[in-house]
Parts: C-alpha cells; structure tokens; sequence
C-alpha cells in the first residue's frame, strides 16, 4: 500500500510539473503576441507621426545591413560563412550580398562584392564562366576554389539582381553582365524533363544520377526572379516554361504542405512523378525555409501566388499551434523534428505569415527573432535569412507581379501598398 500510495504521489506530482510546463508554455506564447500586439501599436503610432505614405524606418539606416558588412563581409568584398572550418565562400553568400546591397542602396559595397565575385569565382570573367559555387581554404593549406561546379540558385539571383541594379542605377555595364548571366544559366543549367518540360538543375552536372531520375531543389527557384528574368528578357521562352514547371514543383512535391529540402523527378515507362530523395529522406530543413520566405514576398497579383500560399498553410498552422517554424519536418509523413527552427528560421517565417493573413503571427515571430539574437549572435546564412524577411517587413523592398525590384529609397521612402 505504501508503495502504490508513493506512486501515486509521484504520479500526481508528475501530473502537476506537466501541468506547470503546459501553462508555462500557454503564457509563454500569450506573451509573445502581447508583445507584438505592443510593437504593432507602437509602429502604428510611429507612421501616424510623420507624413501620411511615408515611413522612417525606410528611410532610416539599415543597422542589420551594417552589421553583416561588419561581421561577414571581408574589406575587399567577400562573403565569409564566419565559423566554417575552411571560412568559406558560396557563390550563393555573394549573390545575396549582391542583392542586399542593391536594397541598401550600397553602391561601393556592390561593386566590392562583384569583383570578388568574378575574380575568385568566375575565373576572372563573368562574361564567360559561371561561378563557382565554394571558395575556401583546401586542406593543403592553400587558399582557393574547392568546387569548381555553379550552383544554379545563385546564379539566378546574380543574373536578377545586376540586371536590376542596371535599371535601378542606370549602369549598362550591370545590364550587359546580367543578360550573358542569365542565358548561361539557360544554357547550363536547365533540361527538358520528359513529362515535365524545361526545369532548372541545381547545376550544370551531377544532379542527374541515372537515365530516368534528376534530383531537384525547390528552394533555388524564387518565382519573382524567374518573371524577373522573363520580363527583362521575353525573347526567351524558357523562362515561362520554367516558371510553370516551378509551380508544379512547388505542389508536387509538398503532400502535406511543406517543403522538402530536395526531391527526386522519376521518367519512366510511360510514368512520370515526383519522389522523396534518397538521400535526404524527404527532410524539409535549411534549404526548404526558403521557400516560405520566397512565397511571403510574392506580389499578391502574382498568378501563382494564391494557389501556393494555400498549399503551404499547414506551415501556418504549425507555426500557430507551436509558437515557431520546425527546424526539420519529414515532408512525406508532416511529422516534425524534435527541436525548433532557429532565429533566422522565423525571420523566414515573417513575409509567408504576412502574405497569409496573420500579421500578428509574423510580428510574433519578428520578437521571436531579437528573442533569439540576444541570447546567441546568429551565423550567416540566419542573418541572410533575416535581412530578407525583415528588410521585407520595414517595407524596404517589394517585388512587382512582373518581377520587378521596387525599393523604398528609390521612391522617397514612401510605404510601398501591400
């Protein structure tokens, strides 16, 4: 009797600490929208101050941006992975400085980080070879390329952004460079898939493991840079045929509405389908956050825009039930890992929580980013992901439904309509 009635107690206690925990937990998150309830009212209060249609924090520095240069970014204009046993560079950290400097309005740094970009990556010459995509330190020592092959996300986004920054900054010289970019890109890294049509390739080769099988990303095709790239260049028209292969790609891939990191593309006899890759097990993690912050930030007139963000709102409601995104997610079962996606994993979340309708969700998950930075300084591919989805929530960037690049400071700052 002693000892049941022992057990008992235990159990009751037990009982009581999962008790604590759960309304510990229910209060945790209650706080967090109080939180961002709080922040909201004080934004709105803050653009209720100054002119209608204009907002200061467009118009004011960007600190993030000043505070990567400083910590990620080499004098001379490379982008350092700070902390990765050989200090690498992607091409990808350079395409997306490219990008945030054009944001920035940070000519010199622009011009900084395409140089680098040619003269470690490109042999010299982005006229004529593709990037590498990593540059580091070899294990003999020396310093150099350790992978010569492109990686095609970074590619596009290269080939976007200088022909952006060449409108934007009336540089022809941006414009030229971007244009033999991108038919590289067209040229190198895309195949016509049986059943499928023009895909891109996360390369140029090695993604094509046997005859009827290609492995494929869907975090490397942002629609916007895609109709980017379609409107500044309508006389190819691979870049609508890629457009609607990504649409297919993006649902076809997310039964149960997430993204996996990669997936597989089977043609055979007759068949053609989608499959969970055999080597990451159909994960959805650090490639695949992507996604959701790519589709956040799709203009609402976007043709695909609606179809999609219905077909990831499980996303949503994951991040509702749980306070945060999963750091990964089995993308065939919708089962979620054990631990929670970190801060740059929210800041993701923000424009995808907008676009969704539960802009107090997103200013959740914007607290839940500084939550996390004060407490560990985030690596960089985090800060890339937060200069994205925060510099989208100050409104310092918009993309068109045509693709196009609108920015704030280029229109005096004003409040870009959402």
């Amino acid at each position: 009797m002693a000892t049941r009635a022992g057990q008992f107690r235990h159990a009751k206690l037990a009982g009581a600490v999962l008790a604590g925990v759960a309304v510990a937990r229910l209060v945790g998150r209650l706080a967090m929208v109080l939180i961002a309830c709080a922040v909201m009212s004080a934004q709105a209060a803050s653009l209720a101050a100054v002119k209608p249609g204009i907002a200061s924090v467009t118009c004011s520095a960007w600190p993030r941006w000043v505070a990567f240069k400083g910590r990620f970014i080499s004098a001379d204009g490379r982008v350092i992975d700070v902390g990765s046993a050989d200090a690498r560079t992607v091409s990808e950290g350079q395409a997306y400085g490219l990008f945030l400097a054009l944001v920035a309005n940070d000519r010199p740094q622009f011009e900084k980080l395409l140089n680098m970009t040619q003269n470690i990556l490109a042999q010299g010459d982005l006229t004529k070879h593709l990037p590498a995509w990593l540059w580091g330190k070899r294990s003999d020592g020396t310093w150099g390329v350790i992978d010569s092959n492109p990686a095609s996300d970074a590619d596009l986004w290269l080939a976007y952004t200088l022909l952006q920054a060449g409108h934007i900054w009336h540089e022809r010289r941006f414009t030229a460079l971007g244009i033999l970019l991108a038919r590289q890109v067209l040229s190198q890294e895309t195949a016509r898939l049986p059943g499928l049509g023009w895909s891109l390739l996360p390369s140029s080769k090695g993604f094509h493991p046997s005859p009827d099988i290609w492995r494929l990303n869907p975090s490397y095709l942002p629609l916007q840079v895609l109709r980017g790239l379609d409107a500044a260049l309508p006389k190819h028209a691979k870049w609508r045929a890629l457009i609607e292969t990504t649409q297919r790609l993006l649902v076809e891939t997310a039964p149960h509405g997430f993204s996996p990191d990669w997936a597989q593309y089977q043609s055979a006899k007759g068949k053609s389908v989608f499959l969970p890759d055999k080597a990451t097990h159909a994960l959805g993690s650090y490639n695949a956050i992507r996604v959701y912050l790519w589709l956040g930030m799709l203009d609402p007139a976007d043709p695909d825009a609606a179809l999609l963000l219905k077909t990831f709102r499980p996303m949503v409601d994951y991040v509702q039930k749980h306070g945060f995104p999963p750091e990964t997610i089995n993308t065939a079962t919708g089962e979620s890992g054990p631990n929670a996606g970190n801060a740059g994993f929210s800041a993701a979340m923000v424009p995808f929580l907008q676009a969704s309708g539960e802009p107090l969700l997103a200013q959740a998950q914007a607290v839940r980013v500084a939550q996390l930075e004060t407490q560990t300084p985030s690596g960089y591919y985090s800060q890339v992901l937060s200069l994205f989805g925060l510099g989208w929530q100050d409104g310092r960037f918009r993309f068109r439904a045509n693709g196009d690049l609108w920015l704030a400071w280029q229109h005096g700052c004003a409040v870009e309509p959402q």
